[in-house]
């Protein structure tokens, strides 16, 4: 084929293949096959229907793209590059996969703008896409008006046999299709390869039907390798269905254009060798050394600067009148998007005295959720069908469904997982939405990728866990998490709470909000069971991880530090100890990540370090705790899985009373 003969797309969609095959060869690392294969349908999805502004990536209305087949982030970088980013150039296209780049392995959101979501965990990125398109439907019911659209967009994303395969992509695809989001348009790259080979030695299902099933509009594309006019129908088709998303399979062939590896496992994740780039130039005609791309494939791609701008200018005017028609949602609207919070927004949260109630933490969680959306309407969320045992309804607000997106309660269903990456999606939707997710403290282990992934990608999800120890009593073992605190903490930029009354509830509220807004997640444990409100807990003391909730005069003897609900245990130890002569300090520390974000002086202030005699006390594993009791200290703690039994007879049974904590203060006082 000479160069001559090629039409300029056709020259457009090589110049995205060669893009992959030159970079992925230059890092001797990385996926060239599905760059190669799914080029066509990318090309015809951001040149003839994709509205985005490349010199604005945040203008708000431009539709979104995922390429949930992150492993072939070549195509991403590629397209970014020939449509005028300036985060892509053609030189952070040779340093593909290189120390301090702007085209990592993976698309990440934090690096790259353009990118939308980090993909490469498969499946997160359709799951992320249900977050983006529920975003978009709540926003659009909230605010648009019959004579004025300022919320109308797509979200668009490609992805494979693995996105498929994982059991994420199924739950947030069965959720997507219960909501009808006509604006989710899934183009599955249909190319039968995966790293073990053909996927008939594993995936064999009919997905189609699957989608079907699932209440989706269902498209098939037979050719995606060379006929763009199908594929160009087949996406024109999908937007002209407006009550269910759509998937169009898009039969490709992996690594096309490549004489010898075309279709082969080969191809997938490897560069393709110097042989074979060579025959793969011929093949295909590309005559071009390494990274040319020709003139008239610039002019064409480059357009989309000016379409983009001419999108972005519309949209604007478009503002500008709702502005003039409705300035009180505007200006509500603005606020959304600037990531600003109410003035006094924080006076809502509730302050408790030793004088009131005991009540479990999930209780007044579910108080400060409550307050919160009263002066807070972009709190969205919801638990996976542990509703009321999460406590986590929005009271009178109505349940986000079909036909009713402008309400905030999601009911996510049975679907750990999915709740992880549909609420990631919203906080990735740059809205300023603020996603909340819910279930035990014990199935976070269902969603944990999701909530890492919050964590690397700086999406300001809040993570409401409930039912926080062995305190969950007769469901036993399997509901009753011991390590699972120690794993979060170990999660960089998660902040992990676990508070030990009403006050302290209220001042994690406060942090998880303000984070929310700075795009970092945090994560909220907690009881089932009754706590007491403490004197010395503060709302404020919160945000500094821990502190001082009971003092003494002088050097303390002993430190006992506590969390949750054994806060009070400490606290009513320390009074028996202080009345035999010992000097105490209590400290609550509800975020050890909070705690150790603050200075050496503020550390000393609170655990000096010639009080060596320390005891903490957490009906979790002892795992991390040694780092704040030292070498002399000790804990109270359970390195073993629970039982079945009411939840006060398991403390009891475990060593979470004041009896024992007085035992192992003593021993340790000698």
């Amino acid at each position: 084929m000479a160069v001559a003969t090629q039409s300029l797309e056709e020259l457009c969609i090589n110049s995205i293949r060669f893009l992959a095959v030159d970079a992925v060869e230059k890092a001797k690392s990385g996926h060239p096959g599905l760059p190669m294969g799914a080029a066509p349908m990318a090309f015809v999805l951001w040149d003839r229907f994709m509205r985005f502004n490349p010199k604005n990536p945040q203008w708000f209305n431009r539709d979104r793209f995922i390429l949930s087949a992150g492993h072939g982030s070549m195509l991403q970088y590629a397209l970014l590059y020939l449509t005028g980013y300036d985060s892509v150039s053609i030189e952070d296209i040779k340093q593909f996969r290189q120390w301090g780049s702007k085209t990592p392995g993976h698309p990440e959101n934090f690096e790259t703008p353009g990118v939308e979501v980090t993909t490469g965990p498969l499946g997160q990125g359709i799951a992320n896409g249900v977050g983006l398109a529920i975003a978009e439907a709540h926003l659009a019911a909230k605010f648009n008006k019959p004579d004025a659209k300022i919320v109308d967009h797509y979200t668009y994303v490609i992805l494979g046999d693995g996105c498929n395969m994982e059991g994420v992509s199924g739950e947030a695809a069965s959720f997507a299709g219960h909501l009808g989001l006509g604006k989710l348009i899934a183009l599955y790259d249909d190319n039968h390869i995966s790293i073990d080979g053909s996927t008939d030695v594993a995936f064999t299902e009919d997905v189609s039907k699957r989608f079907e099933s699932y209440g989706w509009h269902v498209l098939h594309v037979e050719n995606g390798n060379t006929d763009l006019e199908a594929i160009a129908q087949a996406i024109a088709a999908a937007k002209a269905v407006t009550d269910k998303p759509t998937m169009i399979k898009v039969t490709t062939t992996i690594g096309y254009g490549s004489p010898n590896k075309a279709n082969t496992a080969g191809i997938h994740g490897a560069a393709l060798g110097g042989d074979e780039v060579a025959l793969t130039r011929k093949n295909l005609g590309w005559e071009h050394e390494p990274f040319i791309i020709p003139e008239d494939v610039l002019n064409h791609t480059r357009k989309a600067v000016e379409r983009g701008a001419g999108y972005e200018a519309e949209w604007s005017k478009t503002f500008a009148d709702y502005k003039a028609k409705y300035p009180q949602e505007a200006a509500e609207f603005e606020r959304y998007l600037n990531g600003t919070l109410p003035d006094g927004w924080e006076q809502v949260l509730p302050t408790y005295t030793p004088a009131d109630k005991g009540l479990p933490t999930r209780k007044h969680s579910e108080t400060c959720l409550n307050k919160l959306s009263a002066v807070l309407p972009e709190l969205i969320g919801g638990s996976a069908d542990l509703t009321h045992s999460n406590l986590t309804e929005l009271k009178g607000k109505g349940d986000f469904q079909k036909g009713a997106y402008q309400n905030p309660n999601i009911h996510f269903g049975v679907r750990e997982h999915a709740m992880g990456a549909i609420c990631n999606g919203i906080a990735l939707h740059g809205s300023g939405l603020i996603p909340y997710g819910a279930t035990f403290l014990i199935f976070t282990d269902y969603m944990r990728a999701a909530i890492r992934l919050s964590a690397l990608s700086q999406a300001g999800a809040i993570w409401v866990m409930t039912h926080d120890s062995i305190g969950q009593g007769e469901d036993g073992p399997t509901h009753q998490p011991i390590e699972t605190l120690a794993s979060l903490r170990a999660i960089p930029n998660l902040t992990v709470f676990r508070p030990a009354d009403g006050n302290e509830c209220s001042g994690a509220y406060k942090v998880a909000i303000e984070r929310a807004k700075q795009n970092d997640p945090t994560l909220l444990a907690f009881t089932r069971q009754n706590v007491p409100n403490l004197a010395g807990t503060s709302v404020e003391n919160v945000a500094k991880g821990g502190y001082t909730v009971v003092d003494c005069e002088g050097t303390p003897d002993i430190i006992l530090i506590g969390t949750g609900s054994e806060l009070s245990l400490c606290v009513t130890a320390a009074e028996k100890l202080t009345a035999e002569g010992k000097k105490v300090r209590v400290v609550s520390m509800p975020s050890t990540d909070l705690f150790d974000e603050q200075d050496a002086a503020y550390k000393e202030s609170v655990l000096p370090k010639a009080v060596t005699k320390r005891l903490s006390v957490e009906a979790a594993a002892s795992f991390g705790w040694h780092k704040y009791v030292g070498s002399e200290g000790d804990t109270v703690s359970i390195d073993r899985f629970g039982a079945s039994a009411p939840g006060g007879v398991c403390m009891e049974k475990f060593g979470f009373s004041v009896d024992n904590v007085l035992a192992k203060a003593k021993a340790l006082l000698g």
